[in-house]
This record gives C-alpha cells, structure tokens and sequence, in this order.
C-alpha cells in the first residue's frame, strides 16, 4: 500500500487503481470494477495511467 509523507509526495504505488484524461480532467478508476471514484483537474499521485487505444 502506498504511505504519504507529508511532504507533497508518495511513497509506493496505489494498486487496484488507474486514472485516464477527458477532456481536460484527470479520472481515477478502480481496476477491479472499473468504476469512476472521482475526478481532478490534476493527475492523482501514485496511481498508473491507462494507455490510450
């Protein structure tokens, strides 16, 4: 599991999670159900992005 500094950084991966961009706005995904968790106008710390098909 991913552990948070305090400093502005991440230390390890998030898993069961990847994010993809849309129209500006960056969406995190859970891998296992593929469900939309939220989106930001930044990309998410630690978390894979997906590959454009």
């Amino acid at each position: 599991m991913a552990t948070n500094t305090g400093k502005g950084s991440r230390i390890g991966a998030v898993k069961g999670r990847s994010e993809f961009q849309h129209n500006g706005q960056w969406f995190k995904r859970d891998s296992g159900t593929g469900r939309i968790l939220n989106g930001s106008p930044n990309q998410h710390k630690g978390v894979r992005n997906e590959k454009k098909s």
